[in-house]
């Protein structure tokens, strides 16, 4: 990311931080020579803060209310000074954060994050409250944009975000854990707690600033960072030399403009670069460091962001573990703890927990009791979990998961205005999420669409684009309810990193429409697989891109014409066949489509039983998986291309499964779901089935073969134990060719019957054992009687009661269309 203090940079302090004892002495006449130093009345004052840190922030706000400063510089990217008068319009609701992408390189993008409780939005706000200049100093975006790929400027992770680099992790200096280390700490977060949030509030005003007055702990903490830095130098992390170089000097021309009379509000970890106590450096040697830069062409905006986010080590010295509870530090009017209990409570009641307000009270006085025997100051994080653990959750770490997902990081999406700049695609993106009723959300939800309504059907459509575009909002689920082509069900979530898809997606257009057909266009002509462009054939369907579908059909008749490939063949028809029933469903012409789909089932017709032979085992199981979406393919083709043969298709399909079936030289599990096939749709009667499974499990056929056979003809979620439940006679000769293997070929023959039968529901695999634990029928004594009386299953057929049900049946397929 953009800025990374060390260690996530360092907050104001208070008396009592750092080994300084609060009751004066020694420590006093220090704190006199810091604030001397730090505000004498002839220099600016520079504000040392930790990003996002609620201390921090209340230090801020109370510094900037005492000095009234005449400007207000920020570390953060000159680019944004811009944006900042945004940050007063009350459709921006943080967190947010500035984001800048390169302008040719969208996906190369940087992000500065802040929080409500922010000591950067906290100056913001004051200085646009107090109509008092505002601006950013940090290194500009256009540089650390361009220089992110050198070493020892940044490293990049895998989401494209830039941070701060160079070095080995070790080399490099985390103040906040010198510090606790040094005041005999083991957890920095938790002296962090000690010294900063808590040592600055009282049970009753945590807002409460320290007795000795608002600039002593930016004295104090800069004493302390100038102390690390005369020890460790830049720490290892090499970019701040030249990031200071810059604040330095924006820092002199702001003095030259406003006089000494401003308030600089940094991480601080350069409040010595800033102040001179980690040296001087001159104008020239300052711009010798800047000179030479590598730049970029950059844009940038405002976007939303999340507490989740923040989370995440990224941005602004980000990384904190709770942001949730920070924020609530620093909204909290008085009593803090008592009020994260109080929302406890509420969330735990929302999930029909029995939390009472006893619960409540006896939580506040375990965590204060904590506290006091850990000689903590106030309750922090962990006294409060420990006693919401023991209190409303029984000892329990299930619903405190909940607890440290909702509250303790939390689910909070910022806002930004619609006067906030952006792509134009994103304009388009908003547009069509507001006119939809779509709006974006952080919490995972599932949106079931009827594509038989209009306003269903266009979000649909926008999902599908989007997907297109790779913009990842949604993601297509298998639905609760109707399995027709009429009903889709999509699982929504929206992250901040969309907003640089989208803004990676606008090279393609300024639409979603006209970016999705520009993109689908462009895949079309580099597409190597005819699979590749079957599925993007879909996808346009899908999408409704009525201008990219000619041009897919092209190259998928092109290429399908050049590929012999019975496999890319056999992979390629079940996404077309697909297609055609989604342009039943969105009223396009899929005429075109129809006869590329009738010409590769042709093909395949006449190509695949010459290629199912001398296969070995892992391309056997392959080709049985094309077997399988060919054969429902050819099912799924629309009787109304019955003039391009689909009819007659039907037909031919099933001579090829018989020649499938019955040749030796196809493999085992090819022949088994050929005949399986065949059965299900009754082109094979059940006498025949027994026949060929009989004498594919025959003494003279090799266990292994035997095995494999079983698998293709009952394996899978095909039903196929459902088949052997219902015909006793097929049990009966699986159960006798198993009970005749050899004991040395046993071994080899589990692996794969236990695949195969493990996939069966359970209380199928119930019934089945009760079968074999009985004695099934005789194998190969004549047909099963119906009237046998298997358990769990009625003495016969009563034809009846099945006819009952066939007029609600058939009102539901034709309802739907399924």
């Amino acid at each position: 990311m953009s800025d990374v203090e060390p260690g996530g940079s360092v907050r104001a302090g208070v008396p009592g931080e750092f080994g300084v004892p609060q009751d004066g002495g020694a420590a006093d006449t220090v704190t006199a020579r810091a604030v001397e130093r730090a505000w004498p009345g002839d220099g600016p004052l520079v504000l040392g803060v930790r990003h996002h840190g609620p201390g921090s922030a209340r230090a801020v706000r109370a510094a900037l209310e005492a000095t009234e400063p005449r400007a207000v510089l920020i570390e953060g990217p000159p680019e944004g000074d811009a944006l900042l008068p945004l940050a007063a319009d009350e459709g921006m609701v943080p967190p947010v954060a500035l984001l800048a992408h390169a302008v040719d390189d969208p996906g190369r993008a940087a992000f500065w994050p802040m929080a409500e409780f922010s000591p950067e939005w906290v100056a913001i706000r004051w200085a646009l409250a107090h109509d008092v200049p505002v601006r950013f100093i940090d290194l500009p975006a256009t540089h650390s944009l361009a220089a992110a790929a050198d070493p020892s400027w940044g490293d990049e992770d895998e989401e494209g975000e830039v941070h701060p680099g160079g070095g080995e992790a070790a080399l490099r200096v985390d103040p906040i854990a010198v510090l606790a280390e040094t005041a005999g700490y083991d957890d920095p977060e938790r002296w962090w707690e000690d010294v900063i949030e808590h040592r600055g509030a009282t049970p009753s005003a945590p807002g409460a600033t320290s007795p000795a007055g608002p600039l002593t702990p930016f004295a104090v903490l800069g004493e302390a960072m100038a102390a690390l830095r005369e020890v460790y130098g830049h720490g290892g992390h090499d970019r701040d030399l030249v990031r200071e170089a810059h604040m330095r000097i924006q820092l002199r021309s702001a003095r030259k403009e406003f006089g000494d009379e401003i308030a600089v509000v940094c991480g601080a970890w350069h409040v010595p670069a800033l102040t001179g106590r980690a040296g001087k450096p001159t104008v020239t040697a300052d711009r010798a460091l800047l000179k030479g830069l590598s730049k970029v062409k950059t844009e940038m905006t405002w976007v939303p962001w999340t507490h989740r986010r923040l989370s995440r080590r990224s941005g602004y010295g980000a990384g904190i573990e709770s942001p949730g509870w920070y924020a609530h530090l620093f909204s909290a009017p008085d009593r803090p703890v008592e009020r994260w209990m109080t929302k406890v409570a509420g969330l735990l009641r929302d999930e029909d927990r029995i939390v009472s307000s006893a619960h409540v009270i006896e939580a506040v006085r375990l965590a204060a009791t904590l506290a006091s025997m850990r000689g903590r100051p106030l309750a922090g994080l962990s006294e409060t979990t420990d006693a919401i653990r023991a209190v409303m959750c029984e000892g329990s770490d299930v619903p405190l998961g909940l607890i440290q997902d909702r509250l303790i990081t939390g689910d909070v999406l910022g806002e930004v205005p619609e006067a906030a700049p952006a792509v134009p695609l994103q304009r388009d993106v908003t547009r069509l999420q507001r006119t939809l009723r779509l709006k974006p959300e952080l919490l995972e939800r599932e949106v079931e669409l009827d594509l038989r309504k209009e306003t269903d059907a266009s979000r649909s459509r926008l999902l599908h684009r989007l997907r297109l575009l790779g913009v990842g909002w949604g993601s297509p689920v298998a639905g609760r309810g109707s399995t027709g082509t009429f009903r889709e069900t999509w699982r929504l979530r929206w992250e901040p990193e969309l907003y640089v898809k989208v803004a990676e997606a606008g090279v393609w257009g300024t639409t979603v429409l006209s970016a999705a057909t520009a993109r689908a266009e462009s895949e079309s002509a580099s597409a190597t697989a005819l699979a590749e462009v079957t599925a993007l054939a879909e996808r346009c369907l899908l999408a409704e891109l009525p201008d990219a579908l000619p041009v897919v059909m092209k190259a998928l008749a092109d290429r399908a014409a050049l590929d012999a490939d019975v496999g890319h063949l056999a992979q390629a028809l079940p996404a077309l066949a697909r297609s055609l029933r989604y342009g039943d469903v969105r009223a396009t012409d899929t005429a075109a489509l129809g006869e590329v789909a009738a010409g590769l089932a042709e093909r395949i017709c006449v190509g695949l039983p010459p290629a199912c032979t001398g296969l070995d085992a892992d391309g056997a199981a392959e080709m049985r998986g094309h077997l399988d979406g060919v054969h429902t393919a050819i099912g799924l083709l629309p009787g109304a291309q019955a003039e391009a043969g689909a009819g007659e298709l039907a037909g031919r399909w099933a001579s090829v499964l018989r020649k499938l079936a019955a040749r030796d030289a196809v493999p085992g599990v090819i022949r088994g779901r050929a005949a399986r096939l065949l059965l299900d749709d009754g082109r094979l009667a059940e006498d025949e089935a027994a026949r060929l499974m009989g004498l594919a499990l025959s003494p003279g056929t090799p266990p292994a073969d035997a095995a494999a056979w079983i698998e293709g003809f009952v394996g899978g979620a095909s039903g196929g134990g459902m088949l052997l439940v219902h015909d006793e006679r097929l049990l009966g000769l699986v159960d006798a060719w198993l009970s005749s293997v050899p004991a040395d070929a046993f071994t080899d023959v589990l692996p794969l019957l236990r695949r195969t039968f493990s996939a069966y529901e359970p209380g199928v695999r119930r019934t089945l054992g009760e079968l074999v634990r009985r004695g099934p029928a005789a194998a190969g004594e004549g047909p099963v009687r119906r009237d046998a009386g298997v358990p769990g299953f009625g003495a016969g057929l009563d034809e009846e009661r099945a006819d009952a049900v066939l007029p609600v049946l058939r009102l539901i397929l034709e309802g739907d269309h399924v």
